[in-house]
C-alpha cells in the first residue's frame, strides 16, 4: 500500500513512519510521497535524506478547497492509499475527507476526545488533569473527532510545562502512529459506528 505524507513542520512522526516503513516494520507499504504546504518545513529535508519523493503545495491564498483539491490530485496521481497527517497544521476539507473514506489518519497529543485543537498541552496543564496522551485517529470532517484508533496515556506532573509535556508525549507518539498504520495495513482493525474494533480471525 502507498503511504502519502502531509507536513507542516519538522516531521518527527514523518521520520518515524518512513523509518518504520523502510524496516519492514508496517508490512507491504511504501512511503510514496512527503508532501507540505511550507517551502520552508524542516522535515522536507529529512524526507530526501531519506529518498522520498517531496512537494510543496503552497497555499497562495487560495480557498482550502483549491488548495486540497491540488494535494488530492498529487496523491492520487502516485496511487496513494493511505494518508498520514503529520503535523500537518490546517483542516482538510469535506472534498479531500471524502477523497479518501476511512483512509486518512492523524495524531493528536491528548487523549481526545479531551483537548482538541491547538496547544493541547496548555489545554490538559490549564484543566488540572493528571494524565493526557495522545491519540490516532481517522480524519472525518469535524476537528479530532474521527474514529480512534490507538491511545498512549502519559502522566501530567506536578511541575510540567506545556513543553515538557509535549516532550514526553512525543516519545510515545512515534511508535504509537507506526503501530496503529501496521494494524491497518495488516486488517487487524475495523471502523463499526464511531469504534475501531479488532478484526478476528
Amino acid at each position: 500500500m502507498k503511504i502519502g505524507i502531509l507536513i507542516s513542520e519538522r516531521g518527527s512522526n514523518m521520520t518515524a513512519i518512513i523509518e518504520a516503513v523502510q524496516k519492514g516494520q508496517v508490512p507491504n507499504s511504501e512511503v510514496a510521497v512527503v508532501i507540505s504546504d511550507k517551502a520552508g518545513a524542516e522535515g522536507l529535508q529529512k524526507a530526501k535524506e531519506r529518498n522520498i519523493e517531496t512537494l510543496v503545495v503552497a497555499r497562495k491564498r487560495r480557498t482550502r478547497e483549491e488548495h486540497d483539491a491540488e494535494i488530492v490530485a498529487e496523491l492520487k496521481k502516485r496511487n496513494v492509499e493511505l494518508v498520514c497527517l503529520a503535523g500537518y497544521m490546517r483542516l482538510l476539507s469535506r472534498d479531500f475527507v471524502r477523497a479518501f473514506p476511512d483512509r486518512i489518519l492523524n495524531i493528536h497529543p491528548s487523549l481526545l476526545p479531551a483537548f482538541k485543537g491547538l496547544d493541547a498541552q496548555q489545554q490538559a496543564i490549564e484543566y488540572g488533569v493528571k494524565f493526557s496522551g495522545c491519540t490516532v485517529h481517522f480524519v472525518d470532517e469535524d476537528l479530532d473527532h474521527g474514529a480512534i484508533v490507538a491511545q498512549k496515556m502519559v502522566e501530567v506532573r506536578d511541575d510540567d510545562t506545556p513543553e515538557t509535556l509535549a516532550a514526553r508525549i512525543l516519545k510515545h507518539e512515534h511508535s504509537l502512529y507506526v503501530e496503529a498504520i501496521a494494524k491497518i495495513l495488516e486488517g487487524k482493525i475495523k471502523i463499526v459506528g464511531r469504534r475501531v474494533v479488532s478484526v478476528t480471525n
